[in-house]
């Protein structure tokens, strides 16, 4: 627990910094200044094999632990493309040592959550777990990671539930757009893969494919132990040396994987189904990557655009002007801006959902909204966008799983944690000129990719005619199978 004197609060107080924390009554407020000045320091260290082990120190009762993995989809090749997401469903079926009721047991006897995910460049397995039980949790995720037992009967049980679980994504309109819009935005490169794969592939999919992949890209210098909470830094590299020290950190031959980039290519992709009462859209041009220098006046800008759904209410009250025109002009249900960043690209785009009768209306404020940012961006603009993306900052990090999912990506993106007061600082020496330019940059005069499902979601490449966009137009009147 830290303190503040009542000196430094009202100095802080006075300097201007905004309330947006509060405890019960009859607690000191804490102020978001105090809350930068109160971050616990992130430690790092690295074994001789690579593995780099990172803690933030809290005094709480429990703790999440857990090991981010430089890769994903985007490692994968179109024959094992869904190799990692298959591998998820896998990892907790039992180890060498364990089996899957043992584990199962081991897990809930300590009451603890286990849980894991992949996405297109980073894979992760964490434990929520209480502080005390820190030494057993890191012993069974070294067990899931290492020596994951991958037993043919266990393998063809879960190709069944990889299945169902891709026709269950179908359902999610959202998440079958946005995969569109990487396959037509990234095309015939790594990132245009689902992170799921498709359903080919999960039907095919051998044990010699799942150990080829963790023997090609399970390697220490690319692992990250990560843990926030009730823990002690010292005792979490003890721990990592003592279950970790094995992890090899060799290639065979020239097995090295090396990134190769992937080019953003300009196009638009549908999958009409006139039965579906509304459309899904989503527009994109080429984003920063993640180290890019760009990236946080990107965030502002898309702060700017914000978000809407029509059960917000606000109308014209609202602060986006998107969002207000969407409210008096009825045009979507709903509309969020969004920047998918990676190594070394991204994504920067507003996906929504609309009725038939308004693609274009909404598709040409869309694109409004963009131009406004590239040429009438405001003072009030960005101190709004400034304080709603401090708050989400803040918001974000709610919890020891959040942190310590925040920790892990951190180090694999940029070999530290960045503070919450670095970003702030960034976030402030944004000014209205600089969204102006790096938003030029990135969207005037830019090729966008546009991803649709839906009904009447054809007609965009009328839409678009005034638009510089190379167009590649796929129609499907079937549903579209993954």
């Amino acid at each position: 627990m830290w303190r503040i004197s009542g000196a430094v609060n009202r100095a802080l107080t006075k300097a201007g910094y905004p309330l947006l924390l509060s405890l019960r009554r009859g607690q000191a407020s804490v102020s978001y200044a105090q809350s930068l000045l109160g971050a616990p320091e992130t430690r790092l260290s690295t074994l001789s094999n690579g593995l780099r082990i990172a803690a933030e120190e809290t005094n709480q009762a429990t703790c999440t632990v857990g090991l981010w993995i430089d890769c994903g989809s985007r490692y994968e090749s179109e024959k094992n493309n869904g190799a990692g997401f298959f591998l998820e469903h896998m990892a907790f079926k039992g180890t060498n040592k364990h089996p899957q009721s043992a584990l199962e047991h081991a897990v809930e006897s300590m009451g603890a959550h286990l849980s894991a995910y992949t996405s297109r460049e980073r894979t992760a397995y964490y434990m929520k777990t209480l502080a005390k039980d820190l030494p057993k949790a890191v012993e069974l995720l070294a067990e899931v990671v290492q020596s994951s037992s991958l037993s043919e009967a266990d393998i063809e049980q879960q190709r069944g539930v990889v299945l169902r679980e891709l026709e269950e994504v179908q359902g999610s309109l959202q998440d079958v757009c946005l995969d569109l819009l990487h396959a037509t935005a990234f095309q015939g490169t790594p990132l245009g893969h689902s992170v799921l794969g498709p359903s080919a592939n999960a039907r095919i999919l051998t044990r010699n494919d799942l150990v080829e992949y963790i023997n090609s890209h399970y390697k220490a210098p690319r692992m990250v132990l990560a843990t926030a909470g009730g823990v002690n830094h010292d005792e979490l590299v003890a721990l990592a040396k003592q279950h970790f020290s094995g992890v090899s950190f060799e290639y065979e031959g020239d097995a090295v994987p090396v990134l190769s980039p992937c080019r953003f290519t300009g196009s638009e992709i549908c999958m009409r189904d006139d039965a579906m009462p509304l459309a899904h859209i989503s527009i994109a041009v080429e984003g920063a990557g993640a180290a890019s220098p760009d990236i946080v006046p990107l965030m502002v800008a898309n702060s700017i655009i914000g978000s809407y759904d029509i059960t917000f209410g606000g109308g014209k009250h609202l602060s986006s002007r998107l969002a207000r025109l969407a409210a008096e002009l009825n045009l979507c249900h709903s509309f969020q801006a969004f920047h998918s960043s990676y190594s070394d690209t991204g994504l920067l785009g507003i996906y929504f959902v609309t009725d038939k009768h308004k693609i274009e209306d909404m598709m040409h404020w869309a694109q409004n909204a963009w131009m406004n940012l590239c040429t009438t961006v405001t003072e009030s603009d960005v101190a709004r966008a400034k304080n709603a993306l401090k708050a989400s900052l803040v918001g974000q990090l709610n919890g020891t799983t959040p942190v310590c999912d925040d920790i892990g990506r951190h180090i694999l993106n940029y070999g530290r944690r960045i503070p919450l007061a670095e970003w702030d600082a960034r976030i402030e020496a944004v000014t209205p000129r600089i969204v102006r330019d790096v938003c030029s940059k990135y969207i005037y005069d830019k090729c966008p990719a546009v991803s649709a499902v839906g009904s009447k979601c054809a007609r965009l490449s009328q839409v678009l005619k005034t638009v510089k966009v190379l167009t590649v137009h796929i129609v499907l009147i079937t549903p579209f199978t993954l």
